[in-house]
């Protein structure tokens, strides 16, 4: 059976093959299989979307040649001159070490591999050009920017067809697309990477926030607020310069280094050390809704899912090491209920110790066996990510899925013994000694706005009646109708409920169809009839209308929807 990495790694040497016949002037750069595909960089070409069916041609036309991919062992000297027109080969060939191995295509195609690769051109059977992308070399701002091709291959053609179903079902859940089809927010030119929320948009931001505050009030949470621009003195201690400056974005105050915040930590511990802690103070829970900003590539920046500034459903625990057990059930009880509330489904990992990291290894094997208990103890099924840990301790992420299956890093709770050493934290114990508390770093929707874009995603925009920015759309049959409307209106205003009106003269037929293009849960007619017997004609979404609805039974009926966060 043909491993299907192989196939997709062998696919994107095809392509490569392809470009090169239809654009000699190319200069390659690298090609892996990727999660869903495959992708190829490329220098010295203008690819346009109309390329990729020429260059699809193409391939098959290689695939039905049935080339053999031959593996040859070169001395560095002949990879130097074989690739000699080959700047980005030639980059990679100066970091490589021992013998260096290239695959043929037949007799005409070379590539810098180490393979492995299926045995002919002939086993690639169902394949696809997907989209073009901009990519720096190496991943390095400072590089060329490449042209990169995207596909994908599957052993099958009907696996490649149910593939290509799946991604055209998705890009109609598009956050994206949903997002700017409902008018929740949008993106400029002006601000790359930056999020812009229109005000249905910061309903739905409000409405996520909203829910966790409240939970965060009856879990025993207190709620700070913490600058966004620190001292360079600040992150040194913390470890962020160290460890994270790469992400980081800087400015000078009063001749003074200072970084722009990308967690929220460092302050919080500040808040900490205002005052004396007694062990009777522990747990210390202390949240914040954080704005942070991280320096991301512009080839990675993707809508609200990847971005450089957005809002982190932080908190940090201060607690005694025999609380920090109890303290991380209750998190895991804690985003548990909130992602079955939303409706969504997630997997867990549990990572370890990274290579670069803080503190000693007694430490981190303390910590991660501390973790791990308390997963077992919740019988809880989770995947272990060795190395993946955050430079200060080990930890449980919780990822949640956009609607291709990928998974997404929202929740996380991490386990730290180092913050409070490096920021010297102290409580008193009952032995009226100093003792230094553990600190446990979580945030349980993650980024507000990737956590959004996933719930977006689920539910293609059509949200249940609760998180719905617009809840019911009020439509007047003629202009008679309007003044009765709008004391319709008025009672749904004073009901909270959240109400969008069309009283303008076109077609009451093109009104509803608007309505449901924007996916609104009811939306209510008001004409002649409506008003003569103060009743509603009533049109759930994507149901037929119900005539003759009451406004006081109406109203009930939505309060008890939406109280139950069906």
């Amino acid at each position: 059976m043909v491993n299907v990495e192989t196939l997709r790694h062998s696919t994107s040497h095809v392509l490569a093959q392809a470009v090169k016949k239809l654009f000699p002037q190319v200069k390659l750069g690298i090609g892996p299989s990727i999660e869903d595909g495959f992708y190829y960089d490329f220098d010295d070409a203008k690819f346009t979307a109309e390329d990729l069916p020429k260059i699809e041609k193409q391939m098959k036309h290689i695939t039905k040649q049935n080339l053999p991919f031959t593996k040859k062992i070169i001395s560095r000297k002949e990879a130097e001159k074989l690739f000699k027109d080959q700047p980005y080969k030639l980059d990679l060939i100066k970091d490589l070490k021992g013998e260096i191995s290239v695959y043929y295509t037949g007799e005409d195609f070379f590539d810098l591999c180490s393979g492995p690769h299926v045995k002919s051109t002939g086993e690639i059977k169902a394949f696809k050009l997907t989209k073009l992308a901009g990519a720096y070399w190496r991943g390095d701002v400072k590089r060329p920017m490449l042209q990169r091709i995207y596909g994908t291959a599957f052993p099958s053609q009907a696996e490649l067809d149910s593939y290509l179903t799946k991604l055209k079902e998705a890009a109609e859940k598009d956050h994206i697309k949903v997002g700017r089809e409902l008018d929740l927010f949008s993106f400029h030119k002006e601000g790359p990477g930056f999020l812009f929320f229109h005000p249905k948009g910061t309903i739905l931001y409000n409405l996520i926030t909203g829910f966790v505050r409240a939970e965060l009030v009856k879990r025993g949470y207190g709620e700070v607020r913490t600058p966004i621009i620190l001292s360079k003195e600040l992150w040194l201690r913390s470890g962020h310069w160290d460890h994270f400056r790469e992400n980081m974005y800087f400015t000078k105050i009063d001749k003074r280094d200072f970084a722009v915040r990308p967690m929220n930590c460092p302050g919080c511990m500040l808040i900490y050390k205002e005052k004396a802690h007694s062990y009777r103070d522990l747990p210390l829970r202390l949240a914040e809704f954080g704005l942070i900003h991280r320096h991301e590539l512009s080839g990675v920046v993707h809508g609200l899912l990847r971005f450089r500034a957005g809002h982190q459903d932080d908190a940090h625990i201060f607690c005694t090491k025999e609380q920090i057990e109890d303290e991380v059930i209750a998190m895991i009880d804690f985003i548990d209920y909130t992602y079955k509330t939303f409706g969504a489904e997630y997997a867990i990992r549990f990572s370890t110790r990274p290579k670069k990291a803080m503190g000693s290894r007694a430490l981190w094997d303390e910590a991660e066996k501390i973790l791990k208990k308390a997963l077992e103890k919740k019988r809880i099924k989770y995947e272990l990510d060795p190395g993946e840990g955050a430079f200060y301790g080990p930890k449980i992420d919780f990822d949640l899925f956009d609607a291709l299956g990928r998974p997404w890093q929202c929740g996380t709770i991490q386990l730290d013994f180092q913050m409070p050493e490096k920021f010297n934290l102290e409580y008193a114990g009952a032995d009226n000694k100093k003792h230094r508390p553990t600190m446990l770093h979580r945030t349980i929707v993650g980024s507000v706005e990737r956590f959004m874009a996933l719930v977006i995603e689920k539910y293609g925009g059509a949200f249940p009646l609760w998180l719905s920015p617009v809840q019911v759309k009020l439509l007047s049959f003629t202009d008679r109708n309007v003044e009765y409307a709008k004391k319709i209106e008025q009672e749904f205003r004073n009901a909270g409920i959240r109400i969008d009106t069309d009283y303008s003269s076109t077609t009451v037929q093109y009104k509803v169809r608007e309505a449901e293009k924007q996916k609104i849960p009811y939306t209510i007619v008001i004409g002649d009839k409506e008003e003569k017997n103060r009743s509603l004609a009533v049109r759930p979404r994507g149901q037929k209308p119900l005539f003759g609805v009451r406004l006081e039974t109406f109203l009930a009926d939505l309060k008890k929807e939406i109280e139950s966060r069906k």
